[in-house]
């Protein structure tokens, strides 16, 4: 369904330049839940959100704010949201239009905890995700300069990028401490990157 409503609005609004189903399966949906893969492989003991409800306030902290900064076609974070759903997720997008396909695909597949802010990164309040991710953003440095300070003390910042741009982000962010770069499946040049607030 997702990829429906992507092949239709892609006719009128450039989402993506990849066009085929299966393009679109391997190279938006594969490497999003590929980041996936390692971005949750320890949070499987966070209770599911039927959980929160029935229990008092506390659990609420359990509970993971992601937030995809310049989600534009939705990727990573819905595909993110719908593969670890336990996740609150807010999608940045400041195109109102593409704005609107997220809303559309978030409608369609009855996603809940997740929201769309239609704005820049820099109007969303700071220090406020335990997880940010980036991909495919135009503006790198300024993006990720901003996609920074919305990462909590202790939080992440996931980063799906080239491999060119990712030796100069430990440079740009010397308060994270940072992983190695992954390598993207079916891929020479695209990494993942990720980095821990240190306080």
């Amino acid at each position: 369904m997702y990829i429906d409503i992507l092949q239709r609005w892609n006719r009128q609004l450039n989402l993506t330049s990849v066009r085929q189903p299966e393009e679109i399966v391997t190279r938006h949906f594969g490497e999003s839940l590929f980041a996936g893969a390692h971005l949750f492989a320890g949070n499987h003991v966070k209770p599911p959100p039927s959980a929160r409800h029935e229990h008092s306030g506390d659990d609420e902290a359990d509970v993971l704010r992601l937030v995809d900064v310049g989600s534009g076609a939705g990727f990573p974070g819905l595909p993110l949201k719908i593969w670890w759903p336990r996740i609150s997720a807010t999608l940045i997008e400041s195109n109102h239009r593409k704005a609107a396909f997220l809303r559309e695909v978030i409608r369609s597949l009855t996603l809940t905890d997740i929201n769309v802010f239609t704005g820049r990164a820099e109007d969303y309040p700071p220090a406020s995700a335990d997880m940010v991710t980036l991909r495919a953003v135009e503006r790198f440095e300024a993006t990720l300069s901003c996609s920074a300070h919305l990462v909590a003390p202790k939080g992440r910042l996931a980063l799906l990028i080239g491999g060119a741009q990712a030796e100069r982000v430990p440079e740009l962010l010397p308060q994270f401490h940072w992983n190695l770069p992954i390598q993207t499946p079916l891929s020479s040049a695209r990494v993942l990157l990720t980095g821990f607030l240190l306080s």
